[in-house]
Formats: C-alpha cells, structure tokens, sequence
C-alpha cells in the first residue's frame, strides 16, 4: 500500500460525505492538530466521528479542492481550498502521517 492512499481515500470520502469510507482511512488512537496549538483538537476516532458527523459532513455545501499534494517519507502535504464553511473558500495545509495503512495524525495549517 502507497502512502498516499489512505490519504486519497479520505480525500474522496470527504467530498462524498461518507463518514464511514472517511473513518476507515484513520487509526483508531487518531489525533488531529488545528496548528500552531501542542494539544490535539481530535483524540481518537470516537472523537473524529462525532465533529465530522455534527460540524462536516451535515453541511451540503462542503467540498475540498486539492491544490497539490507533496510527499515526504511518510508524510503526506495536501494544499487544499476548502468550500462551504464560510462565504469564501478557505486555504488550507494539511499534513497526514500515515503508518501501517492508516492516517495516525494530521496537522490542519490555515493562515492567520
């Protein structure tokens, strides 16, 4: 299995709105960072499930546009626009990590 895989997985599952084809794509003991904070904003796929569930995937109007997509090791750095969270797309970087097939952490940059 590719690096990118599970990334492009979730990428797709994203846009489609499939919760569950997206969760698959995770680890269980998942953690998710919105930067520049040390804390995790999302612990473990309970935790995933439930905000994309209750502040995602419920909204029509989301999507992602990938912009690029870089590689580096075991990581996976998708520039992204995403669309239907506010009135204007927003820019985005994330970085997945990915071990054994699966997505174990992800860094969400967006500007200031």
């Amino acid at each position: 299995m590719s690096v990118t895989q599970p990334v492009e997985a979730q990428f797709a599952a994203y846009n489609a709105h499939d919760l569950d084809a997206f969760l698959a794509c995770f680890a269980e003991g998942f953690k998710g960072y919105r930067m520049p904070t040390e804390t995790p904003s999302t612990v473990g796929k309970g935790a995933l499930r439930a905000f994309y569930a209750e502040h995602r995937f419920n909204n029509p109007a989301l999507r992602a546009e990938l912009l690029s997509r870089t590689l580096l090791g075991n990581k996976v750095f998708d520039h992204e626009l995403i669309y239907g969270l506010s009135p204007e797309p927003i820019e985005s970087v994330a970085v997945f990590e990915v071990k054994d097939g699966l997505i174990q952490t992800a860094w969400f940059y967006f500007p200031s």
